[in-house]
């Protein structure tokens, strides 16, 4: 059975203890799901040991061409699945298997900004699987980000924000629609987000979670989210900015004109508009885009590096589905 062949590629970025991403190549010898199983097995402790170095891997040349073998593929891992619908994220996403979705719903001219997944909840997964059934004729990568990087870079430049970040975490506030919204990168309704029914079965769930909320006239739901970490300590001297700061600056409705009505402090104070875009600023310095070809596989992890979706063109369908896992 084959070793792990690891190979560069171009604007891989220079960690000091590694590369990011991590590039697998399968020199051919790997034709089958259960060839593949075996395969990883064997090499897990290696793979997991680069995982937590890098941050991401990218398995290319691997036998995955479909959903249902994509699911196999990150199902021998062996990782707890995290399925879509026990989230509380609020994109729209299309299931194929239990375990497998798309990445995201929003158009093609749409940027998806740099986020860790589902940050913004109390509930997120920590291992995120991507496979890109169908890259796009034109753009389309997927920005990866090493966040631990960016906070120490943040750090040395704004250090009492940092302390800040470190010391008050953060509070968010969506607005979720009374039905869902395809044209959105945030239209899943307050239905789906909660898997509930009605009214009265949202208020349970938001109150068990420790949200507070305020129902709108359209119909729609204002919820705000108890305080949840904006860094996260990963030991080994390792600081990740754990947040979906950049994604609502950036990306979320109203936010850059007005960052508090989305995003504050853990103590409701407001967050300078000037750390929020040196924060994007330092991203464009870490980050590395996955330029996908068909049947690659990415192993992210969702605590060392964000992710992003970038707006592509042409009339091929891009087709990038996910697996989420928890542990």
């Amino acid at each position: 059975m084959q070793t792990i062949n690891y190979v560069k590629v171009p604007h891989q970025l220079d960690c000091g203890d590694s590369v990011f991403p991590s590039v697998v190549v399968n020199d051919g010898s790997l034709t089958t799901q259960q060839e593949c199983a075996d395969w990883i097995k064997s090499n897990l402790p290696e793979l997991e040991s680069k995982l937590r170095e890098s941050g991401a891997i990218l398995f290319r040349g691997f036998p995955v061409d479909s959903a249902e073998t994509f699911d196999e593929f990150s199902h021998s891992f062996g990782y707890p699945n995290f399925t879509y619908k026990e989230s509380l994220s609020n994109a729209v996403r299309i299931n194929y298997t239990e375990r497998v979705f798309t990445a995201n719903e929003a158009p093609k001219d749409v940027e998806i900004f740099l986020h860790h997944e589902m940050a913004q909840t109390p509930i997120s997964p920590s291992k995120l699987f991507f496979f890109c059934k169908s890259a796009a004729e034109k753009g389309g990568e997927t920005p990866l980000c090493r966040s631990d990087m960016l906070f120490e870079d943040l750090a040395k430049q704004m250090p009492d924000l940092a302390a800040d970040f470190v010391k008050k975490g953060l509070k968010y506030t969506t607005q979720m629609p009374a039905e869902d919204d395809p044209n959105s990168g945030q239209g899943r309704s307050w239905k789906s987000t909660l898997s509930v029914q009605n009214d009265t079965q949202a208020e349970q769930k938001l109150a068990e979670l420790g949200y507070s909320w305020e129902w709108l006239a359209d119909g729609s739901l204002r919820a705000t989210t108890p305080i949840l970490p904006a860094v996260i300590d990963m030991g080994n001297n390792k600081q990740v900015f754990y947040n979906q700061l950049i994604a609502a600056f950036m990306g979320w409705k109203g936010v850059r004109e007005n960052p508090s009505s989305a995003i504050t402090f853990g103590d409701g104070a407001d967050i300078p508009v000037e750390g929020l875009q040196l924060a994007v600023k330092l991203s464009e310095k870490y980050t590395f885009d996955l330029p996908w070809q068909d049947g690659d596989v990415a192993l992210v992890d969702n605590y060392m590096a964000m992710h992003g979706r970038r707006p592509f063109s042409g009339e091929r369908k891009r087709q990038v589905l996910v697996a989420l896992a928890i542990d």
